[in-house]
Order: C-alpha cells, then structure tokens, then sequence
C-alpha cells in the first residue's frame, strides 16, 4: 500500500480497529456445497460476476446511484455513515453496471437511466478544481472528509472515477439522443478537471489532494510505481487541462528511477515498488486499479513493458503463497492474494512482507486476465469449500483462516475491480472501450507509450 494511502486511512483505522476488535467473532466452516460443486467454470464466473455487479446496481446510495463506500451486512458502521458514497470506487461500479447490460441482468435502457442520474449528480456534487473528494455524502454532494485534512479534492480518485465515465462514454457513443445527452454530460465533467493545476503552481509531479481550507499541507506528491498510473496519462489525455511529459517522467518516474533490476520468485519485477523493501512488491491493488481501463497487453513505455509488470505482479504473489513462509493455515495452490483490505485489526496493506495471515478474494479474482489458471483455482475453493464466506455481493472482503477470522463486510474499492477484470478475462470489453478512447491516446502518444495489437 502506498505510504500516502496508509496516512489517509490512519484514522479510519484507529476508529474501525476499537470496533472491529469489539464486533462479534466470526469463524470461517470449511463446507462444501453441492450446487456449486456442480458448476462449470463458466457458470461459476457468471455467479460472482452477477454478485458483485449488484453491490452497485441494488447496493447502490439511493438518491446518488453512486456506490456506497461500504456495505456491512452486520449494519455496523464505525467510520462513515452508510449514505458515504466513494469517488474511486463509483468509477469501478460504473463499469461493473456495463457488465450487468453486458450479461443481460438488466437492459441498456436501465442502465442509461441509473448514468444520467449519476452525472446529474456529479454535476452539482463538490469540487475543488475539477476534482472530487474522496468521499461525497450521497445525500447532499458536500463532500465529507476523509481525514481532517482530506476535505478537498482528491485527484486520484478523480482519475478512478473518470477512468469509468470515459468508459462509458465509449460504450454510448454512437447511440440515440437521450444517450447522446449523457456523453455529452461526461465529456464536460471531463473537460472541467483541471489536472494540470494539481502540480503545484508548477512543479514537475502531479500532487494527490488539495483542499481549500488546508491547501497542500496533505503534501502527497505521487511519483514512484503504485496505483495511480492511470491519473498520469488521464493527465496527459486532458483536451483542457493538461500536463507536459516532464511531469511524467520527473514526477511519476522519478528521472528513471521506476526502473527495478529486481526478481522474486524468478519472476522481474520490472519497476521499482520503491515505497516497500528492496525486491518487494505492493499489495495486488496495483495491477488491478488502473488496468480496469487501460490495457496493459502490448502496452509500453521507455520504462516497462506493462503486461510483463502486471502479469508478474500476480504470479510473484501466487508463488508467494504455494512458498507461504509464515505456515499460514490453508495458503497454497487454491487460497492465494494479498491486497489492503479489512483485517483483523482495523484495515491493513497485506503484500509478501506484510503478511498477516489475511488472504482478501479480490487480489486473486481481480487478477484472471493475468493468471487465469490460479485465479479460477482460488474462485472454485472460494464457492466449494468456503462458502460460508460468500454473501449477498460475493465473497466477503477478508477473511483469516490462521486466526478463524472474517466479517461479514464489502468495500466497494474491493468489489469492483472483480467484475470488471473478470470481464476483461472473458471479452476485453473495457479495454476495447477505453483504448479507443481519442483522448486517451492522444495521452499515452504524448507519454511516449506504444500499444500494440
């Protein structure tokens, strides 16, 4: 987890921490369920498609149609209030809700109807040079603070939620009026973030929050491979606002300093996870976050080859576990992935070199387009021998097998990537819509990218 990510939620943890230490036990039973047992790959992958896309089709905020921050099915709600929604993690539910138009779940009609009441929002929620907050009260669009500090905007999330609008523009854009309306809507939603006025009067890296109260005292510049590959080139894409390649490659690649010479497991680590130990990798988050979009196969720069990256990135964490140092109970060839989630004490960055004996569902499931084989491994365990750990919305968001440990809880940062990666597996349909997006490739051609076919 990025060093930025662990001080925001710094007292989102202390506060969750005092209450989850206080909820209620609940101990994984290994039990083997005989509908599911009985399911195809095939059917198994429309199952968990099917769940989590409706943690933002009826698990949605209401007034909003945004995704909830958080759904907990024990109704415990020590951090936010439940009508919090998330900027990031709405960006994933806007395409999580194309899979659902996708898979026939619901019809493209609905789901038009559900985007023009979400960029209706958008429209009057607050912002803060074009970006929203991190978190946006679904009710009123005031935004409400993740920190004391964080009360401004946060251009990271901005990238995660614009990353889906693009998306879905793409996906309408040749459609009829009232879907014209809302391509147009995004298009100026788009247009008026000004990212470029997030480098700081100037300097040569883009800065993740600013607020009007507090300025830039969050201080967070973003350089240094993490999650926010995505917000750099959606910066460089900008028809409006946008940044010089300097920016890029002083600020987000540190003069060529991302570069890493590293392996783990006989697998190159490719860039430099520099925010962690020599020759150790980031919590799975990261090849999950800014390839819901943009495609890492046969994309690269002077820096990386991004699919080697991403792909490696899941394979170094499945070897990790069939290795498991620690003897953690049940870490092997079916039960692999370590991601930031909920954890035993409050919300912790789980990576090799962080273990807590916490395996998070998402770092496996978000991860098919790369290790297709290990992931259905991991979803098969998931819904034949655990299924006590599956819910509403699918899979819980952590659970510890070491220490009997889950709740009954989803974050939507969590939820979303499955569906829209699983997809992504299956048909490419998000990176078909996003790479075609002229924006966006204006961006990676000024970034220096090469995409090939």
């Amino acid at each position: 987890m990025s060093i930025s990510r662990i001080y925001k939620i710094l007292f989102v943890l202390i506060i969750f921490c005092f209450f989850s230490c206080k909820s209620e036990k609940k101990e994984p039973v290994i039990t083997k369920n005989k509908q599911t047992l009985q399911l195809t790959d095939t059917e198994l992958l429309d199952t968990i498609q099917k769940q989590t896309f409706n943690y933002f089709w009826e698990g949605a905020e209401p007034n909003s149609g945004l995704a909830r921050e958080r759904l907990h099915m024990d109704d415990v709600y020590p951090t936010s209030p439940k009508n919090t929604v998330t900027t990031g993690g709405s960006g994933f539910g806007l395409m999580a809700i194309l899979v659902g138009v996708e898979r026939g779940w619901i019809t493209k009609d609905e789901a038009l109807n559900r985007y023009l009441k979400i960029v209706d929002f958008l429209e009057k929620a607050d912002r803060f040079h074009g970006a929203w907050s991190h978190w946006i009260d679904g009710e009123t669009g005031k935004a409400y603070p993740f920190g004391k500090k964080d009360n401004g905007g946060d251009l990271v999330e901005t990238a995660f939620l614009v990353q889906g609008l693009l998306t879905v523009s793409e996906y309408f854009k040749d459609g009829n009026e009232k879907e014209q309306e809302l391509v147009n809507k995004i298009d100026q939603l788009w247009k008026e973030v000004e990212w470029n006025w997030y480098t700081k009067n100037g300097e040569d890296v883009l800065y993740w929050h600013w607020s009007p109260e507090y300025n830039w005292e969050m201080n967070f510049p973003v350089g240094g491979y993490n999650e926010c590959l995505i917000m750099y080139v959606l910066a460089a894409a900008s028809p409006t606002h946008s940044i010089s390649k300097s920016v890029y490659e002083k600020g987000w690649a540190r003069d060529g300093k991302i570069v890493s010479n590293d392996s783990l497991y006989g697998e190159p680590l490719v860039l430099d996870y520099f925010e962690h130990d020599t020759a150790a990798v980031g919590p799975l988050f990261w090849a999950h976050y800014s390839y819901l979009g943009l495609n890492p196969k046969g994309l690269s720069d002077q820096y990386a080859d991004y699919w080697t990256l991403t792909q490696n990135h899941a394979k170094i964490h499945y070897k990790y576990a069939q290795e498991n140092p620690k003897n953690y109970k049940g870490y092997g060839d079916s039960l692999w992935g370590l991601t930031s989630s909920y954890s035993i004490k409050g919300y912790a960055g789980h990576r090799p070199g962080n273990d807590l004996g916490v395996v998070s569902p998402t770092a496996a499931l978000s991860s098919f387009p790369y290790t297709p084989k290990e992931s259905m491994q991991m979803l098969r365990y998931m819904y034949t021998k655990q299924d006590s750990l599956i819910g509403k919305y699918g899979p819980y968001d952590a659970f510890s097998l070491e220490d009997n440990w889950y709740l009954p809880r989803y974050l939507a940062i969590d939820q979303g990537p499955i569906p829209v990666m699983i997809e992504n597996h299956r048909t490419g349909l998000f990176w078909k819509l996003f790479m075609q997006n002229k924006d966006v490739q204006t961006g990676l051609d000024k970034l220096g990218f090469t995409v090939k076919k």
